[in-house]
């Protein structure tokens, strides 16, 4: 299984960041070690002083596929979910300073949490939206319209370079309102399904 992720897919994140609107999908990847499932806590790893938050729609590939054409991506996946992407974004600071790659501040064990699963034919993909809150309070909010590349255009792109595989995971990028996490924090990933809000992933940091 795979782990890829999408930097900078939402343009007002990457205002905040500092960070230039990108012309393709700035990608990256994480080990299967980095998964945090079941809503297992996060215990903040000892070699950052900064750890951020970044919520994100997950999509669940589901069959084996190479240089995938437009009018087929949205075959690939059927479920949709929600996950957060973990950022020592202290680390991500030294590793861009020196032109290093970011896998220290963005692959660690347990950096990709991983929350429940929905079918797709469920869930209005064109309204979708997904918040996070913190300590319950809404501190991130994204809608799947403002993807700078869609579903469909990552799920093409990524096969122009790897064989996407059954059980792959794609983290489709973070909207603005990314943040520090705190020992005692707790975090709770909401997605629409229908006309009302699914709890997807509930977990405390420690």
């Amino acid at each position: 299984m795979k782990i890829f992720c999408i930097g900078r897919n939402y343009a007002k994140h990457a205002k905040e960041m500092g960070a230039e609107t990108p012309s393709s999908p700035v990608v990256f990847m994480k080990p299967s070690t980095a998964l945090l499932i079941e809503n297992k806590p996060f215990y903040i790893p000892e070699f950052s002083e900064d750890v951020h938050h970044e919520i994100e729609l997950i999509v669940k590939i589901c069959k084996n596929g190479k240089h995938v054409q437009p009018a087929f991506a949205s075959s690939y996946y059927e479920k949709i979910g929600l996950g957060i992407d973990f950022t020592a974004r202290d680390l991500q600071k030294q590793c861009k300073e020196k032109g290093h790659p970011w896998e220290l501040a963005k692959a660690f064990d347990h950096s990709a949490v991983v929350g429940k699963f929905f079918d797709k034919k469920d869930l209005d993909m064109d309204g979708l939206n997904f918040s996070l809150k913190k300590n319950g309070v809404d501190v991130q909010v994204g809608y799947v319209k403002d993807m700078l590349f869609s579903i469909d255009e990552l799920i093409c792109y990524l096969s122009k370079f790897f064989t996407l595989q059954t059980g792959d995971l794609i983290f489709t990028g973070t909207p603005e309102g990314v943040g520090q996490v705190q020992i005692g924090d707790q975090l709770e990933g909401f997605l629409s399904v229908g006309d009302h809000k699914e709890s997807c992933f509930n977990f405390n940091v420690k």
